[in-house]
């Protein structure tokens, strides 16, 4: 019996393991680093006292600064037993602990045009990876207007001849300064008030078809339109949500005693790193607390 397992080995996972190591609490971290949004970051600028730098490197940072090894397993579910306690169910184990931590952030929102799924990794990607140097005299789109689409379409406007950035709305809702960045760069093209109708190709993707019937030829299409939290372990805890996000108090505990929830799983609306670790830090706060209250009784 563990006091504390936290899953998900992102900024909040990794934050909430760096603080139950501080607090002394005997607890697994259970996850993969490659998993995480983070590691797909073409630039992290806004994370206060570290230098610019890519997703993978700094989470490689939050990683180092833990002492605990990281147990890279799938938990397939969670369910809680009588006497208040959780039963973890790994593609490799079973696990007990007084406390949980769920981290698990979101995951990949899909389009849904048509052929989709047919040029999937054959032109169409929901992933940048950090060697684009295959892309160099291409010509690519990317679709999305927040944050990660606008950094995408400057990390592929590095190599890439042409970058198509197209966005359903007439303005970004990303961050200002990438907005201008964005429209300095010679290559990239935006295409505003637009959608994707459909993906065309022989064996690979060729060419996008808009809803304003316009076609666009390119090698490549990226899709950056957010994520869906993953609230998968949630189900069978009636745990309480809100537009499918996890409500919990400013000690990051959900409804269900001893359940913490951090990061982009969460209801509160700011995702970005800076959130996630503090969360992270409340919820292993949060549980610290819960777990001296449960040693009293």
């Amino acid at each position: 019996m563990h006091q504390l397992i936290i899953i998900g080995a992102g900024p909040a996972g990794l934050t909430a393991g760096l603080f139950a190591e501080q607090y002394g609490i005997d607890f697994l971290l259970m996850g993969k680093i490659s998993d995480s949004t983070v590691n797909q970051a073409h630039l992290v600028e806004n994370y206060p006292g570290a230098k610019p730098m890519t997703g993978p490197q700094l989470i490689k940072k939050f990683q180092k600064s833990l002492a605990v090894k990281i147990k890279e397993e799938q938990v397939k579910e969670i369910s809680r037993k009588k006497d208040k306690t959780f039963q973890v169910i790994t593609n490799k184990g079973n696990y007990q602990s007084q406390a949980i931590i769920l981290a698990l952030g979101m995951q990949i929102r899909k389009l849904g045009i048509k052929n989709e799924e047919k040029f999937l990794n054959k032109g169409i990607f929901y992933h940048t990876p950090n060697d684009i140097r295959w892309l160099k005299n291409k010509i690519t789109a990317v679709i999305g207007g927040g944050d990660t689409a606008l950094t995408t379409a400057l990390k592929l406007a590095d190599q890439a001849k042409k970058v198509y950035l197209i966005h359903r709305r007439d303005e970004f809702r990303g961050a200002p300064l990438l907005v201008k960045r964005v429209k300095k760069r010679d290559n990239i093209e935006i295409v505003y008030s637009a959608q994707v109708a459909e993906a065309k190709g022989k064996k690979s993707l060729e060419k996008i078809i808009l809803n304003n019937q316009k076609e666009l030829s390119l090698n490549n299409l990226f899709i950056e339109i957010g994520g869906i939290p993953n609230i998968y372990l949630c189900r069978g805890l009636k745990v309480k949500m809100e537009n499918s996000f996890v409500v919990t108090d400013k000690s990051q505990m959900t409804n269900l005693a001893g359940l913490f929830a951090a990061g982009d799983m969460t209801i509160y609306p700011l995702k970005l790193i800076v959130t996630a670790t503090s969360q992270g830090a409340m919820a292993a706060t949060g549980a610290y607390i819960y777990l001296k209250s449960i040693s009293k009784n």
